[in-house]
């Protein structure tokens, strides 16, 4: 929810498709996975002798228009929309990366994730090059395959580096001839693959971006697992042994509800954690609304397990996004009314449960309650589907330091306090659990309990002491 929402972090696609438009098929396939990233957004294309990529700073309709579409043709192409969590916001930065390689011709990359053993992987680096630098980890990934391929083919020099690379990542790759996907041992970032009706082959972060472009899911890329589309069809490679540890917050806050995750649903994902959430936390009320844009689902699960009545309560402006026009003094202070606006009419005078998928700082929290209490509602209920971000993510979401998460040192009632509530409940993470239909095992649940399945390397920030050094034995 606005501010108080962790930051999404990448959208990836890719095409192998001779005949068809693939340059406007990455375009609509990174429109449908926009919510994972606004700052910048780019495709790269081959048409088989080279790689251009056309990329910029803002939204995928910003950047790309008919014309510029109509310059990039061939049979494959990658595609990047990008939320930043390591490098700062730069044209440089943004993706897909383009690498000329040993061999003569070129290569790009997309990632989605975060390493956490980067400064390792920059030492490594031996090639030296001109022009702009780039400051990201996947800008170090795309030099290391770039050198390598001077003595192998790409699929050899993923072979070879993917082991050697720490945290959590979803790559796609393209040369002149091959697109790639890639994901870490763990899963912890998706990837799914699809078939198109002329038998072209498509990747992409949501089956989502799948549905929108016309391909039928197929399966997901799996942990530790490279696969490669082109003119000799799906191929695969195993270089590391899965042991699968899905980001759980996909199915709370990150995924589209039109994806799959696990082969299960979001939005009955979704919807479940309501339910179970009015079974954990109850209360007496009037009307039960959602916050936009993951909490109305849920609400709606609330309110079918309790019968209190469901309804609009906030309207969100959904043109509201990245901008690069700073607000005046008097319209910062407006705060969240730039995106959310109580309605009025419908919670006047009653008693509301407000549905929401998380609390992280706890500043737009405090705010809606305020503008709801002002907009005539008795009691504010607080009702989250998920527990306690009590812990960072370094694995891709803007979760960075424990200080800045409220519930890392405050007492569920304290929250209840600072934001303005008459109550506050989460979602238990075995109800969280239960409702995704999977084992516990099988998911990253780092921000909620601190296991991390990738060790961290240990930080001289006082606020990062906590972090494990090695893998939980639990894991």
């Amino acid at each position: 929810m606005g501010a108080d929402s962790p930051k999404e972090e990448c959208g990836l696609f890719g095409v192998w498709a001779p005949g068809e438009e693939v340059a406007k098929l990455t375009f609509f396939g990174l429109y449908a996975l926009q919510h994972r990233g606004q700052e910048s957004a780019g495709i790269a294309v081959s048409d088989g002798n080279g790689i251009i990529v056309y990329k910029d700073m803002g939204l995928v309709a910003q950047v790309f228009s008919e014309a510029t579409l109509a310059t990039l043709s061939g049979p494959l192409a990658i595609g990047h929309t990008r939320y930043s969590t390591t490098g700062s916001t730069r044209w440089e930065n943004a993706q897909p990366t383009f690498k000329p390689t040993g061999s003569g011709g070129g290569l790009a990359l997309g990632h989605n994730g975060n390493l956490t053993n980067t400064r390792a992987l920059a030492a490594k680096v031996t090639r030296k090059t001109n022009g702009p630098k780039a400051s990201t980890d996947s800008d170090i990934v795309a030099e290391l395959l770039a050198e390598r391929t001077g003595e192998m083919p790409l699929e050899d020099a993923l072979m070879s580096l993917m082991p050697e690379l720490a945290g959590a990542f979803s790559f796609v790759v393209m040369d002149e001839r091959t697109v790639y996907g890639v994901r870490d041992s763990y899963g912890i970032r998706p990837l799914s693959i699809g078939r198109l009706a002329n038998g072209g082959w498509v990747l992409a972060s949501e089956t989502c971006a799948l549905d929108i472009v016309g391909a039928a899911y197929v399966r997901d890329v799996e942990p530790g697992e490279i696969v490669a589309v082109d003119d000799r069809g799906l191929r695969s490679w195993i270089y590391a042994k899965p042991t699968p540890k899905l980001c759980i917050f996909e199915y709370v806050y990150l995924a589209r509800p039109d994806s799959l995750l696990y082969e299960h649903g979001v939005h009955e994902v979704r919807r479940e954690f309501g339910r179970r959430l009015a079974d954990e936390a109850p209360v007496e009320a009037d009307l039960v609304i959602g916050v936009p844009d993951t909490g109305p689902v849920a609400a709606a699960g609330f309110a079918e397990a309790t019968g209190i009545p469901y309804g609009d309560g906030i309207v969100k402006n959904r043109y509201v996004g990245r901008t690069f026009i700073q607000p005046t003094q008097t319209i910062r202070q407006m705060g969240i009314r730039l995106k959310l606006n109580p309605l009025r009419s419908a919670i006047k005078g009653k008693r509301i449960v407000v549905v929401d998928d998380s609390i992280v700082r706890g500043n737009t929290t405090r705010q809606l309650v305020a503008l709801l209490r002002e907009a005539g509602a008795t009691e504010v209920h607080l009702r989250i589907t998920s527990p306690p971000v009590r812990w960072p993510c370094f694995y891709g979401i803007d979760m960075a330091t424990k200080a800045e998460l409220i519930a890392s040192d405050l007492a569920v009632d304290e929250i209840r306090a600072y934001v303005g509530a008459d109550s506050l409940a989460y979602l238990s993470l075995e109800g969280l659990v239960a409702a995704t239909g999977n084992d516990k095992n099988r998911f990253c649940r780092a921000c909620f309990d601190g296991i991390y399945p990738v060790p961290i390397p240990q930080a001289d920030d006082e606020s990062h002491k906590f972090v494990l050094e090695e893998p939980s034995p639990q894991q």
